[in-house]
């Protein structure tokens, strides 16, 4: 079928769309410079003008190269650029199974794009290569780079000598910069992401999450987010957003129009937003319209239920009254829009792949992100064009909106990246210092009743410290503990892990094997919680360090089993106890009170160091609390210590 024909301007024509891109580019940077919650400073602010000056040009080009290609795909060409498969980013031999098949899926069904997961940087490096290799057309690479390129390019530790293999850069959690209130932090984490990011080659990073996590239940965005505060999430947001693209990557604001304020894991069911539209108005939106107005090229869905918005319980994704008529129509949005992955029970349910992927185009979106089937997903496109259900021009209009991009990523030049290059650019000094300052101002003490903090320089005393983690987790408290046995020689270390208890004793009784009863909520055992007690009883400090995520359990929010009983047990030896959370910031609101509570934001080896300097004084504690936390702490809170 013949594609759209490209029509190249007159030098006239040239003219009036020079200008117009010109006076565009001024209001642009105007609205920027004058919204208040989008500042625009020092370095940041020449680098801004920069780009946005810039792009009038490259999209004149890429949009003549965007038709030249466009006219030349058949329609199932064109749904397969939409359809983007999920990869690991593992070492894997050419002729393994595993890739072999992301490989023909590529190479096959023609596909437009990938995210890619976890692996380490070079095996990521040398991954998105071959797949471009395979590609017909250049893929666009897209990954979930919410605490930077380290959130999934990672070497993860080589056993049995727990050796880290070390990786990108890793800044804390989005939560742990709104403790910060620090604007130049979060630029400087989008800039660093991008550099490390499309060294790699991935062009779109999934962040930052704009979610405003407003209720302390949430089981899935929780420290994800830059707080509930819906100005300080527009403010930090914006930056990231000009850090990212400043520096090459396209940012993805998600998910909208907000996963903050639910109680229901979208992974597993339709979550459910139930505000009214004026409160939509002034919290969840607000962040999205700040990235909007900073130029964000890609935003990503929501699978949950928003009633304001659209009464027919349908999940925003599919919605075209919230993606179409909101985001695109009300709030001046022209970018990406990505889904949310639709092998999400939260947006399938009882749904078939075909009518969610039908349901998703008519919604407005560009990219459908991980289909369960990439095959049924680009038919459901050619199938939607067929019957009607929606025009050839609307498939047009996604695909050539990535082309551009893909244009703009220089793709259509170079599409590989420089595996030795990888080294001078991902994980680099320069790159640590921004994160290192980061994990230190973000460390934030809650509350100190007695004192504790800093703790005092007394080599002799006899110091426990107790670490709650997944037996799974081979990094949890070895940094932590080894800055603080620098401090204390006597340190004693002791490591408690949750178990997750079957119960056969139905199908015993039943003189077979039976179905085992798996407890969801893992537990830490009543043996291993007496022995922690027996041994640090009578210790000068106790530090009970928790590397536990948020609870599954939203009812009650009920921390791991066996953790309050730990501290009620230390509290009634008369002992001191200092609670740190190093994953989960609303850990303490289940608990027994501590006499001291710090919150460091992030589990990684940076925040891991940085909470230990903060304790014992070789760094500041500066950090204000980005949330409520309920019978705990209040926003804003947090005991400042030089």
């Amino acid at each position: 079928m013949m594609g759209p024909l490209v029509m190249l301007p007159t030098p006239r024509r040239m003219y009036r769309l020079t200008a117009a891109a010109a006076a565009l580019t001024l209001l642009i940077v105007a609205r920027a410079v004058a919204s208040p919650d989008v500042p625009i400073q020092g370095r940041e602010s020449a680098e801004r003008v920069a780009v946005v000056a810039d792009v009038p040009q490259d999209s004149l080009a890429g949009a003549r190269w965007a038709d030249s290609v466009l006219a030349t795909l058949t329609v199932r060409q064109k749904a397969a650029q939409m359809v983007w498969v999920w990869t690991l980013g593992d070492y894997t031999a050419t002729d393994a199974p595993s890739f072999l098949t992301i490989e023909r899926l590529v190479r096959e069904q023609e596909l437009g794009g990938a995210i890619v997961s976890v692996g380490g940087p070079l095996d990521i490096a040398a991954k998105t290569n071959a797949l471009q290799r395979a590609a017909k057309l250049p893929l666009l690479i897209g990954a979930d780079f919410e605490t930077g390129a380290a959130f999934r390019a990672r070497g993860g530790w080589f056993l049995p000598n727990a050796i880290e293999l070390g990786g990108a850069t890793s800044f804390p959690y989005q939560m742990g910069i709104g403790a910060t209130r620090d604007t130049a932090l979060a630029y400087e984490m989008g800039r660093v992401t991008a550099q490390e990011g499309r060294a790699l080659g991935v062009h779109m990073g999934f962040a930052p999450v704009l979610d405003v996590n407003n209720n302390p239940k949430n089981p899935v965005i929780s420290a994800r987010s830059f707080g509930e505060d819906p100005a300080l999430v527009a403010r930090l947001g914006a930056s990231f957003i000009r850090g990212m693209q400043a520096h090459g990557m396209l940012a993805t604001a998600k998910h909208f129009p907000g996963h903050g304020d639910t109680e229901q894991n979208s992974h597993l069911e339709l979550s459910r937003v139930n505000v009214s539209r004026a409160r939509l108005d002034s919290v969840e939106l607000r962040p999205f319209r700040a990235a909007i107005a900073a130029g964000v090229r890609g935003v990503m869905t929501f699978h949950g239920d928003l009633p304001a918005l659209d009464t027919t319980g349908t999940a925003a994704t599919l919605s075209a009254r919230v993606m179409t008529d909101l985001l695109r129509r009300d709030m001046g949005f022209t970018g990406i829009l990505v889904t949310d992955a639709l092998d999400m029970n939260g947006v399938l349910g009882d749904m078939t792949m075909a009518e969610a992927t039908q349901r998703a185009v008519v919604a407005g979106n560009d990219v459908l992100l991980m289909p369960t089937d990439v095959r049924v997903a680009i038919q459901a496109v050619v199938d939607g064009v067929q019957s009607g259900r929606f025009t050839e021009a609307r498939v047009n209009a996604s695909v050539k909106k990535l082309l551009m991009a893909k244009h703009e990523m220089g793709l259509h030049v170079q599409r590989t990246v420089d595996l030795e290059a990888v080294r001078t650019r991902v994980g680099i000094a320069a790159n640590a210092t921004p994160a290192r300052l980061a994990a230190e101002k973000a460390v934030t003490l809650v509350y100190d009743s007695l004192g504790l903090l800093p703790m005092q320089a007394n080599a002799a005393a006899r110091v426990v410290s107790i670490t709650v983690s997944p037996r799974a987790d081979l990094s949890a408290g070895r940094t932590f503990d080894a800055e603080l046995k620098s401090a204390y020689p006597q340190l004693l270390s002791l490591a408690l892990s949750p178990e997750v208890v079957a119960d056969n004793t139905a199908g015993a009784a039943a003189g077979g094997t039976g179905t085992y009863r798996v407890n969801p909520e893992p537990a830490l055992l009543p043996a291993s919680v007496e022995n922690a007690l027996n041994i640090a009883r009578g210790a000068d400090v106790v530090i009970v360090s928790s590397y536990i995520g948020a609870s599954t359990n939203t009812a009650t929010m009920t921390p791991t089993r066996g953790v309050p009983e730990l501290l009620n047990g230390l509290r009634e030896s008369g002992t001191k106890v200092v609670l740190v959370s190093f994953l989960n910031p609303y850990l303490a609101q289940g608990l027994p009170r501590a006499d001291a509570h710090v919150i460091a934001w992030s589990p990684f080896t940076m925040s891991q160091r940085a909470t230990a300097r903060a304790m014992l004084g070789r760094a500041p504690i500066t950090g204000r609390l980005p949330i409520t936390i309920p019978g705990v702490g209040a926003f804003g809170a947090g005991v400042t210590r030089p």
